[in-house]
């Protein structure tokens, strides 16, 4: 019987397409490999079999399978009934689901470009057609790879670029960005002159007259294990011989220079290997311990727990306590972070517990590395912890034992674009489900929809209310800014008080830490004579201001241009500027404190993963004495030396249209205020405000999270918003603002026809125009009660119904499931 199966493209098309199996392929094809398949006229592409079966399909003629891949899947069952739930819950495809999960090292297709490695050199001689191709890319080393098909006369090439990305002979394009090289690191040897103890004894000799140069060299002797000649050595680096043996890197230069030692470099891999030293747990505090044991004990009831602990009380502790205790039983630990910038501080903590068993995963590392993580997971020797960011849910895992998903309520969890638009908290629970594992949610300040499952016992609760060592929570002093600004006494963004707190903090060798929740120099530039503004060419939003660039961006497109000499509209040359950014609060602030070290933290400063490791270590250690941010500060960093933070200006997080706008201005200004005063004395906060009588600005005064949970929960259920409705956005976009028109109010017609009072809507999102689309956005409110699949397939049929409508041809459609 001739043999088809079933596969997904990474593509967003609906359902799956049936390849016939060839007959020479058929003993290597099975579920969860990844085979080249020809898609269309001519493209090709690396698509993953789901089934394997005998049915033939009807209505269409099969292609073939191409070519096989993998030896053994990289697809396993459970991650592959996760998928499918990702593509059914958010509504979105499977083609979406692979494309997410994936690195692109993976998922090779036609229009993949392809770049040659200058540092590439072949052991052995390559097989012709690899050949061929690394001499197409030595002329001219970009090219996409069905432009090196043509060029290299090879017709089924996809394989032969997989080979040779094995071989690290070329890189794909997306992972260039990132510069990608391997890691090599400086080792220290013996040239082959030194055989024999008698020559290692006349330089003992030589040495005498200088105790630095021999103590190095007996360091060398000890840690490379060199007994007696041809004996096996170990590698010994040159940050290792600096370290142990104490002497400066002109000592071992000098020892270089007299043909003692000579350096070699070495690559790396780039996941830690080897044995690290580890050191034992820290005890718990007997607050912590308690809690320990009400986690436990809410696990034997209970999937998922909240632990609600305020900040620096330790929450971390308590993690790696839990960690031990799966992975002593066999199983592996996923913990979730929302941040890149949070990993890095944690990875130390938990690497000097967990040495290598511990295994790093997020979208900053080069493809090449996320690949590596990827296949170290599908082997005999997996990691048993793996932290990482959203993306990492997607990691093949066999023996989950605990999902660990720490601040809980960061809104960063939440996949925007492109598709699926999935939740990793939400998502993460599930995939802990199919495990039979365990889900663990902390944070300081709990999302209202979290609390409110553990207040009615979906979830356990256990409670953490005192900082670790009996730190106090920080003193949160109020500042009515709109009251200095009619007296003429603020000094550009600072209150009197913050500057003299930063002053006293600076004289105390103490650090400060400034939020602004705004990057960039100025939110806009005006014309001072005819208020004219500049905007985005594509979208519908005022350009901001760079003042290092020199130039004016758009936040949602990327677009960019110089800033005019004068105004356009009325030709006055007065250009002023609204509003500040984080740039602007650099620049104030070097002006009044020139002497101070200061640094900037926010999505303009931290485009590489280096760039994050540096601004944290820089602060650590003491280098910086400001540090200015958005709310990337805010994200459970732990300093030691920080005493005041200033919140430059707590009302542009409370001016906004969204239900969860209080929520999230409470949970970003206590967060922040917890970074003050950790270690050993009570931090202080500036909260600079226009609206001081605000009771939300009590609640953060006071940390009274239950007030301001028991306020919202009441507007949330007398509004229907969640956690007592589901909500789904529906959203549509053209070129054409009358298509859209037309076309959103035909889908609300429909989607009324089925769901009747639970529509609302068509309106305009807050920016109604992005990247030169119209947007349109209609707003679906599901009761708790009702049957979600229902639901769901209605409105996958509504979709399609719009799909097929020939007025609506190029208009994009798409559903954003548990909005954030």
């Amino acid at each position: 019987m001739k043999k088809f199966a079933d596969v997904i493209v990474p593509l967003p098309i609906l359902g799956q397409y049936t390849y016939a199996v060839p007959a020479e392929l058929e003993g290597r094809v099975c579920a969860g490999i990844r085979v080249v398949v020809s898609f269309g006229k001519k493209k090709y592409y690396t698509a993953i079999v789901t089934r394997v079966h005998e049915e033939v399909p009807e209505g269409y003629e099969t292609k073939e399978i191409v070519e096989v891949l993998d030896e053994k899947p990289v697809l396993l069952k459970r991650q592959y009934d996760f998928w499918q739930w990702i593509a059914d819950y958010y509504l979105c495809t499977l083609g979406d689901v692979y494309k997410a999960a994936l690195p692109s090292g993976m998922k090779l297709e036609s229009e993949t470009l392809v770049v040659y490695n200058p540092e590439f050199e072949a052991d052995s001689i390559l097989p012709e057609k690899e050949q061929s191709v690394l001499d197409t890319l030595t002329l001219d080393n970009e090219q996409c790879i069905t432009q090196l098909g043509k060029i290299t006369g090879i017709k089924n090439i996809l394989p032969v670029i997989h080979s040779l990305l094995k071989r690290n002979a070329i890189y794909v394009k997306e992972e260039l960005k990132r510069s990608y090289k391997p890691r090599t690191e400086v080792f220290v040897r013996f040239p082959q002159t030194i055989q024999q103890e008698a020559d290692l004894h006349r330089l003992f000799d030589a040495l005498a007259r200088a105790p630095k140069q021999l103590a190095a060299l007996m360091k060398y002797v000890e840690l490379s294990g060199w007994v007696r000649p041809g004996s096996f050595l170990k590698e010994v680096s040159r940050k290792t011989l600096l370290q142990e043996s104490g002497v400066t890197p002109a000592v071992l230069s000098g020892l270089v220079d007299k043909k003692v030692f000579e350096l070699y470099h070495q690559e790396i891999g780039r996941l830690a290997k080897g044995v690290l030293d580890t050191v034992p747990l820290n005890p718990l505090s007997m607050a912590q311990q308690k809690a320990y044991e009400q986690i436990i004990g809410s696990f034997a009831t209970k999937s998922v727990c909240l632990l609600h602990g305020v900040t620096s009380s330790g929450k971390t502790e308590i993690y790696i306590h839990l960690i031990r205790q799966v992975i002593q039983s066999g199983k592996q630990v996923l913990y979730l972070l929302p941040e890149i910038a949070l990993t890095t501080q944690i990875t130390e903590r938990l690497r000097r517990v967990f040495g290598n068993r511990l295994g790093i995963y997020h979208s900053k590392f080069p493809d090449a590395e996320r690949v590596e993580i990827w296949q170290k997971q599908l082997s005999e020797n997996d990691y048993d912890i793996i932290l990482g960011v959203r993306s990492s849910i997607f990691l093949p895992f066999r023996r989950l034992g605990l999902v660990i998903v720490d601040e809980e309520h960061e809104n960063t969890y939440k996949q925007q674009e492109p598709a699926p638009r999935y939740h990793a908290r939400n998502a993460a629970m599930v995939l802990a489900s199919l495990f039979g594992a365990k889900t663990l949610l902390g944070t300081a300040t709990p999302s209202i929809e979290t609390y409110y499952n553990a207040l009615q016992g979906k979830y356990g609760l256990v409670e953490l209310t005192e900082r670790h060592q009996q730190i106090q929570l920080p003193a949160i002093e109020v500042v009515d800014i709109k009251e200095l600004a009619r007296k003429k006494r603020m000094t550009a963004q600072f209150s009197p008080l913050l500057l003299q707190k930063i002053r006293e903090a600076l004289e105390q060798k103490e650090q400060v830490i400034l939020f602004q929740n705004r990057r960039g120099f100025a939110p806009m530039i005006e014309c001072r004579t005819c208020g004219w503004i500049p905007k985005c060419k594509n979208c519908d939003v005022s350009l901001t201001y760079h003042k290092g660039l020199n130039q004016l961006t758009c936040h949602y497109c990327g677009y960019a241009e110089p800033i005019p000499k004068a105004c356009p509209a009325c030709g006055g040359v007065e250009l002023v500027s609204r509003g500040f950014g984080t740039e602007k609060v650099e620049d104030s602030i070097k002006e009044i404190f020139p002497e101070a070290r200061i640094a900037r933290m926010d999505l303009d400063t931290t485009r590489t993963r280096t760039a994050y490791e540096k601004i944290i270590a820089d602060f650590e250690e003491g280098k910086t004495d400001i540090l200015i941010g958005t709310q990337m500060v805010s994200k459970g960093l732990d300093f030691d030396r920080v005493s005041v933070v200033g919140i430059l200006n707590a009302d542009s997080m409370l001016n906004y249209p969204d239900f969860r706008s209080y929520e999230r201005a409470f949970q970003l200004m206590a967060q922040v205020a917890g970074r003050a005063g950790r270690k050993n004395k009570q931090g202080l906060v500036i909260l600079q405000t226009k609206s001081p009588d605000l009771p939300l600005i009590h609640e953060v005064v006071t940390n009274n999270y239950r007030s301001l949970f028991d306020e919202q929960i009441a507007e949330r259920h007398l509004f229907k918003y969640p956690p007592f409705y589901r909500l789904v956005y529906v959203y549509l976009k053209h070129r054409k603002q009358e298509v859209l028109d037309q076309a959103a109010d035909v889908m609300a017609r429909y989607l009324r026809q089925g769901l009747g009072e639970r529509i609302l809507g068509p309106d305009l999102p807050l920016v109604a125009r992005i990247q030169t689309l119209f947007i349109k956005k209609i707003m679906v409110k599901v009761e708790l009660q009702a049957s979600m699949s229902k639901v769901r397939a209605y409105l996958r049929q509504v979709q399609r119904a719009i799909a097929e409508d020939e007025r609506f041809r190029s208009l994009l459609v798409y559903y954003d499931v548990d909005p954030m």
